[in-house]
């Protein structure tokens, strides 16, 4: 038998502590269709809608919810609107890794315009600040641009940036010096790369996806869309109109610093893979499992997954 994989990275109720695979199956417990009738009544009084917290009272909810609702800033209305050029400062250099959140826009390719084609394509840190904006010329004719939500023109293509040029020069600023071979999944010089929904041949990078964050997750293990996500976890709508790739790439860093910020119990070894964590129990070792607390089952239970909260602090 195995120990269960609850720890103290995944999300818990703030009233009676019952903890739940997903912010998802949390919100159900707390406002769902049928939820636990005490923690309801006390969440509609004190709780926070988008980060899911209990506070003490309504008026320290109040001045809560004044840096827990986010607003779609100004920046991106201007960046919407602006048709720039290729805007380029990516540097490498030797100095601590740093999270970037990387955007595209799709145009479509085939004989029916279904087959996405990056045509657009944004990186911004973690102050929002965009690191590299350019159009992207795709490999493949275009034939539906998709103007009504990318706003993409043909003759913004024509002399964009080829495609393999922009691969190689976010695969270099991503690397930060460090060769392909040497890239741990964690730790190294290398930097973090957050998206929604990232293409799976960056799977050598250390990534933070959004779409497939456990916590963030529908409690059926789908992903939710970025639109849900920034509506639910930040307060505000995105991806309304004309969209540009920044006010996407602002929304999962934005999400991934909100999960990142958790203030979660150290642990040594917090993953179930990590080989200190001897998680399997031989059948006759379960009379001593049942004598166990939930307090005691806790603490020897690891995460399945990678808690973002972790990037914060010297696991590697």
């Amino acid at each position: 038998m195995r120990t269960s994989y609850h720890s103290v990275h995944e999300p818990i109720c703030g009233i009676c502590g019952k903890r739940s695979r997903s912010f998802e199956s949390l919100r159900e417990h707390l406002i769902g269709p049928l939820p636990k009738a005490e923690c309801e009544r006390v969440f509609r009084e004190r709780g926070c809608d988008l980060c899911l917290n209990i506070f003490g009272s309504r008026n320290a909810l109040r001045v809560h919810r004044d840096t827990c609702q986010l607003s779609y800033g100004y920046n991106a209305v201007l960046y919407r609107f602006a048709n720039l050029g290729i805007q380029d400062d990516l540097r490498i250099d030797n100095g601590k890794s740093r999270a970037v959140a990387l955007a595209c826009k799709m145009v479509g390719g085939g004989s029916d315009g279904s087959l996405d084609l990056c045509a657009k394509i944004c990186i911004i840190d973690e102050y929002e600040n965009i690191l590299f904006r350019s159009y992207v010329k795709p490999y493949l004719p275009v034939t539906h641009y998709r103007y009504e939500t990318t706003g993409i023109r043909p003759e913004y293509l024509r002399d964009a940036m080829p495609l393999r040029q922009v691969q190689r020069k976010i695969q270099d600023f991503l690397c930060n010096g460090e060769p392909m071979w040497k890239i741990r999944p964690r730790g190294g010089k290398a930097r973090i790369l957050v998206g929604h929904g990232l293409d799976h041949d960056l799977k050598c990078m250390e990534l933070e996806d959004t779409a497939n964050y456990p916590p963030l997750m529908k409690t059926s293990k789908l992903s939710n869309s970025l639109k849900y996500l920034t509506k639910a976890y930040l307060g505000y709508d995105i991806q309304v109109g004309i969209q540009d790739p920044y006010e996407d790439c602002v929304a999962t860093m934005r999400l991934y610093r909100r999960m990142r910020s958790q203030a979660h119990r150290n642990e040594n070894y917090p993953l179930a893979s990590d080989p200190q964590n001897k998680n399997n129990f031989a059948s006759w070792r379960q009379s001593e499992l049942e004598r166990m607390t939930p307090e005691e089952l806790l603490a020897i239970s690891r995460s399945d997954f990678y808690c973002w909260c972790l990037d914060g602090k010297d696991y590697v």
